[in-house]
């Protein structure tokens, strides 16, 4: 592969650790099929959000960035402008770069609606009267209420902290489980290498009406998930939503409407 400078268009990932990521894989394979020759897509890994302008500095051919943990948020005073459906969410997972004018896009949102809703009908036939707990209260976190919020779903959020309209696990009681049939994880716990992880919670009080979703794609079959399917529950891990989200920010690097 040429030095990253001498391609005309850079794009990358941010985040910290970036050892988990199958970006640049796509990303990488979706060029060769395409064939895309005068662009490539590598992964970033900033220990720091204050070293995003150094970056920038750097590479002057980077035009789109994918945005992860734990930057999602933090990004956001290094941008010019946002998106409605960032500014909505109050998280960044995309950046368009246009000459000095960095502006950030949420497409967890479109990714993770389009999955979801596929999954539920396909399932379900449908998402009436499911209430919902999202676990986590980071960037993704927000952009999944935000969604919850347009599909009309009631939902909770979990945290390891309660306060602000937020439960902590230990208020989630086996009742609470039982009332809220669609559970979503948005926190990185249970993700490759540290696959063991999961949100404590009594999952004993899963059962076959109960839907996981879990954010991560790293392993396949999550602790979270596998501990709901053992209680008859269904679940589903969050590649779809990566490939979602994925299309969703090359379409507006090459400045395709979107829904976003």
């Amino acid at each position: 592969m040429k030095p990253l400078n001498e391609y005309e268009r850079l794009f990358g990932l941010i985040g910290y650790p970036l050892s988990h990521s199958f970006s640049k894989q796509y990303f990488s394979e979706k060029f060769a099929k395409a064939d895309i020759t005068d662009a490539c897509y590598e992964l970033f890994p900033i220990r720091k959000i204050e070293a995003l302008p150094e970056l920038l500095q750097e590479h002057p051919n980077l035009v789109g960035l994918n945005v992860t943990i734990p930057y999602k948020q933090a990004v956001l005073p290094y941008l010019d402008k946002l998106s409605e459906g960032a500014a909505a969410v109050g998280a960044v997972n995309t950046i368009r770069r246009s000459g000095d004018q960095l502006e950030g896009f949420n497409t967890d949102v479109v990714g993770f609606e389009t999955s979801l809703c596929s999954w539920l009908e396909a399932t379900r036939g449908s998402w009436s009267n499911l209430r919902a707990l999202v676990l986590g209260t980071g960037g993704a976190a927000k952009a999944v209420a935000f969604v919850l919020g347009r599909l009309e779903i009631p939902f909770k959020m979990v945290s390891r902290t309660p306060g602000n309209h937020r439960l902590s696990y230990e208020q989630v009681t086996p009742e609470m489980i039982a009332a809220h049939e669609l559970l979503i994880n948005t926190t990185p716990l249970g993700m490759s290498p540290h696959t063991a992880g999961k949100p404590e919670l009594p999952y004993h009080a899963l059962g076959s009406s109960h839907y996981l979703y879990d954010l991560v794609y790293n392993p396949a079959s999550t602790a979270f998930m596998e501990l709901g399917l053992k209680q008859g529950a269904k679940a589903m891990n969050g590649l779809q939503m990566l490939h979602g989200q994925a299309e969703a920010a090359w379409a507006i690097w090459t400045e395709r409407d979107i829904k976003k």
